[in-house]
């Protein structure tokens, strides 16, 4: 809480908005991995994930800078997009194609790999903090946990399974990457701007990216189920609020405090994908989860003085 208090008072940001925000990432989510499950069932991966980035960030971007919030410079522009790409292209988009092939409490929990890459690029960047000994066994624990599942699709699964845990593990270093770049860089003032561009700047080249896949000539807009519909819109919708919070944590919460929702998200994902998307809960996954979130504890610890 130290930590904690020390990065409030220094942005400006009261500790009640900083954990609401991470309320908001925790639960929001953890939910949207099944929902990017059931979105990609009837429609393509790329596809539907540029089209619903670009609605909501033009939308954020519009309304934001008609509300009054200034232009963004030139280098602004630039830096908000290159966070957009890593983040959402590199990120969000190795997760939605991965979740073509394994269970979206997979990809929840091989998500817990994005805590042990930020700490290391932060600590690698020229001012970072490096982390403490009890944070670096709380990451190994929790990446142990990973282990355990990407274990599972080279054992059990099919080769595409294994492909998709992989693409989900390259995925979390973009987003690492991602975020310590968004916590570095100069970004717009208004959080929501910032935002808007990036998820412009996201969908606009996952746009590309659909379209060197040849998922233009697959989509048939007959063939989109109720169910995949409303999970897009719930996406579309929810999600975005979820990902304004992270922005804004990112530069005004402790980057390790930030990491920890990425324990948090895998128990909702779990739950929801038992119960709503009839996905498997055995012994091992029930070891990863408790592996993984269990490290939370000693992540979330601040270094003694």
């Amino acid at each position: 809480m130290n930590q904690l208090a020390a990065a409030s008072a220094e942005s400006g940001a009261s500790t009640l908005a900083v954990w609401s925000a991470l309320s908001a990432v925790y639960v929001i989510w953890g939910s949207t991995y099944l929902a990017i499950r059931f979105t990609v069932e009837t429609t393509p991966p790329f596809l539907s994930a540029a089209a619903r980035f670009i609605i909501s960030g033009g939308f954020l971007y519009l309304w934001r800078r008609a509300a009054g919030d200034p232009q963004p410079t030139q280098s602004e522009w630039r830096n908000a997009s290159i966070v957009g790409i890593l983040l959402l292209v590199g990120g969000n988009g190795g997760v939605v194609w991965a979740a073509q092939y394994i269970p979206s409490s997979f990809s929840a929990l091989l998500v817990a790999t994005v805590p042990l890459w930020m700490l290391l690029f932060d600590a690698a960047r020229p001012g970072g903090e490096s982390p403490s000994a009890k944070a670096l066994i709380g990451i190994l624990i929790g990446f142990c946990g990973t282990a355990l599942l990407i274990g599972w699709t080279t054992g059990g699964a099919t080769a595409k399974s294994f492909h998709g845990a992989l693409a989900v593990t390259v995925a979390s270093v973009f987003w690492a990457m991602g975020s310590i770049y968004g916590k570095t860089s100069r970004l717009p003032s208004s959080p929501l701007v910032s935002t808007g561009i990036q998820m412009l700047s996201g969908g606009a080249v996952q746009f590309l990216v659909a379209f060197l896949l040849g998922e233009f000539g697959r989509f048939d807009l007959s063939e989109i189920s109720s169910r995949s519909a409303m999970a897009w819109v719930y996406l579309t919708l929810i999600g975005t609020v979820a990902f304004v919070a992270y922005a804004w944590l990112l530069r005004n919460a402790p980057i390790p405090l930030v990491a920890t929702y990425s324990y948090v998200n895998p128990l909702v994902a779990i739950l929801l994908g038992y119960f709503l998307g009839r996905e498997i809960m055995n012994p091992r996954i029930l070891l990863a989860a408790a592996l993984v979130v269990g490290s939370v504890a000693l992540v979330s610890l601040p270094k003694k003085s």
